[in-house]
């Protein structure tokens, strides 16, 4: 999968930094980064499907990312390899409810249970199934990270 050059909602990483190493085949972990300062960065990993036009799909391991301070409100979407896919919040939770696009993405529910995201690039289009839960989960966690904490 390549990420499309020069859209707004998509930025490319072919070098992958320390962050974007790929992740190994396990039991889904979920990370809050606590960081030297500011609201920790929150990253979820999740089991994709990679959804193919061939008999056969493959699953995939993908760190989902935020940053709080990230304005506006932006997720990424690591894959192995360092593939890197960001864009808006807002566009991963309105597409769990409904169809919706932006820039070079579709986010849609398939069934009850799954999210369907689909990112498209001069190379082609990548089809990526997710369990619904495994994203509501991330979202939740990226609020959880930006409301402050009354003490």
């Amino acid at each position: 999968m390549r990420p499309a050059d020069g859209h707004s909602y998509d930025v490319r990483s072919d070098q992958p930094g320390p962050d974007d190493a790929a992740h190994p085949d396990e039991t889904p972990a979920d990370a809050v980064d606590a960081g030297t300062e500011g609201p920790p960065r929150v990253e979820v990993r999740a089991r994709g499907l990679v959804v193919t036009d061939g008999p056969l799909s493959r699953r995939v391991r993908v760190a989902l990312r935020y940053d709080p301070g990230s304005e506006p409100p932006a997720v990424r979407f690591v894959f192995p390899g360092g593939s890197t896919w960001t864009f808006p919040r807002t566009l991963l939770e309105t597409g769990l409810a409904s169809p919706t696009h932006g820039g070079d993405i579709d986010v849609w529910p398939c069934g009850r249970v799954q999210t369907v995201v689909e990112f498209h690039s001069s190379d082609g289009t990548e089809v990526v199934q997710f369990d619904s839960s495994a994203l509501r989960r991330f979202l939740r966690r990226t609020y959880a990270a930006t409301t402050p904490v009354s003490r």
